[in-house]
């Protein structure tokens, strides 16, 4: 998928990394996509629109009010609405704390976050300022809130910093950007080809949500899944005609779509066995859920009492639902399982991937922020059956679940 024909506006803002919009405007340009800079007031300190303006081949704009202009009511107005109907996309790069801070909280006091807050099209913020202030919370907050908007973040890099610090926070190069841009347009067009029906007639299993082990009626031992994950990648597979079963532990969602057949559980034992029952008939098997490793030996059947004050709990071990499935597995099956890690990430994740003969393994890793349970957001690694390795950045979990849905289009 190229970029040609798109309507990219590229937003600019105060950073010394701007100096790389020169080369990320060439690009674009090149790859055949219509350019318009927005430059903020300070981005005019580190790189003159005049070299912008030459690049794109269209003047910058910064001001609602064109001043250049000596015919009132002739180009006089920048309209920002226009704008931003105007793209297909729009760019922030480098994306400044301060600018950051403003589109996440909607503050509005120049051209640009007045053509952000009337997009209708993907946004897209490639970071860029000093370690400390990247991995400052305010930042993760507030890269946290613009995500959970549906807008898509191009993770700052690794490397020396203009303070002479080393550590996250460089500007994402000009090729990582045009890169993850036509991913975008390529994953999106996929998808797109896949929702008429291209999975019509396949049968999906799909796991989802904790599971809750019982100590005594009132008491039980779970995770902090909450399921979001696992119903986003349901919904994705019913938007392509496929036929979904989704075997949920106990959650407060609601149903995905009204196609799909769900099954509530609640124990490990519970999810095993609903799950047993629908796989032989299942051409693809989605295995999300958080299921617990072990549970209490003897669960009493009245409210424990408290006593003494040392509790001992004697756990066992709960039937490992991949690695069953995994031995069961027919020819034409395909089974993806996930993998949530804090150590090792990659190591882990190919052990399980074979170790439970699965076609995928959906790496999370809970260093990394915005992952992992309770967000609305995840950043995947999966790794298949061939040791390819497919890395995602941190999105909304349904766009995380068209890339899956994507991944398995693409292997039928």
């Amino acid at each position: 998928m190229s970029l040609a024909g798109k309507r990219i506006l590229l937003g600019v803002t105060g950073s010394i990394s701007a100096y790389k919009s020169a080369l990320l405007t060439r690009l674009l340009v090149k790859a055949g996509a219509e350019v318009q800079v927005v430059m903020t007031a300070s981005a005019q300190q580190f790189i003159t629109p005049l070299t912008l303006a030459t690049l794109s081949k269209r003047p910058v704009l910064s001001t609602f009010v064109n001043t250049e202009s000596n015919r009132p009511g002739d180009g006089s107005w920048n309209n920002h609405v226009d704008l931003g109907l105007w793209a297909d996309a729009i760019v922030i790069a480098p994306a400044s704390a301060h600018t950051l801070a403003r589109c996440a909280t909607g503050i509005c006091n120049d051209l640009l976050s007045a053509v952000y807050l009337s997009a209708r099209c993907p946004v897209f913020f490639a970071p860029a300022m000093d370690v400390d202030m990247y991995s400052h919370p305010s930042t993760v907050d507030n890269l946290r809130r613009l995500t959970s908007f549906g807008n898509h973040i191009i993770k700052a890099e690794h490397g020396e910093l203009a303070s002479g610090l080393v550590g996250e926070g460089r500007l994402a190069e000009p090729e990582t950007i045009i890169r993850t841009l036509t991913d975008f347009w390529s994953n999106l067009q996929q998808v797109e080809r896949s929702k008429p029906g291209v999975l019509a007639g396949k049968r999906v299993l799909i796991t989802a949500g904790p599971t809750q082990e019982p100590i005594d009626p009132v008491r039980y031992i779970s995770n902090h899944s909450t399921g979001k994950m696992g119903y986003a990648i349901a919904k994705a597979f019913a938007e392509t005609g496929a036929e979904v079963t989704l075997v949920s532990g106990p959650t407060a969602l609601p149903l995905p779509a009204p196609s799909i057949k769900r099954i509530d559980v609640r124990s490990a034992q519970d999810m095993f066995e609903a799950t047993e029952s629908e796989f032989n008939m299942a051409d693809i098997v989605v295995l999300s859920a958080a299921v617990a490793d072990y549970t209490p030996a003897h669960p009493a059947d009245r409210k424990i009492k408290k006593a003494e004050t040392l509790f001992s709990l004697e756990l066992t071990k709960t039937t490992d639902i991949a690695a069953t499935l995994g031995k069961r597995k027919q020819p034409g099956q395909l089974l993806m399982g996930f993998a949530l890690e804090t150590d090792n990430e990659q190591a882990n994740a190919l052990k399980k991937l074979y170790a439970k003969n699965l076609d995928w393994i959906v790496l999370n890793s809970l260093r990394d922020s915005g992952a992992g349970f309770g967000h609305d957001t995840n950043k995947i690694t999966v790794i298949d059956k061939d040791e390819q390795i497919h890395e995602f950045p941190l999105k909304t979990k349904d766009e995380v679940a068209l890339d899956l849905v994507t991944l398995v289009v693409k292997s039928l």
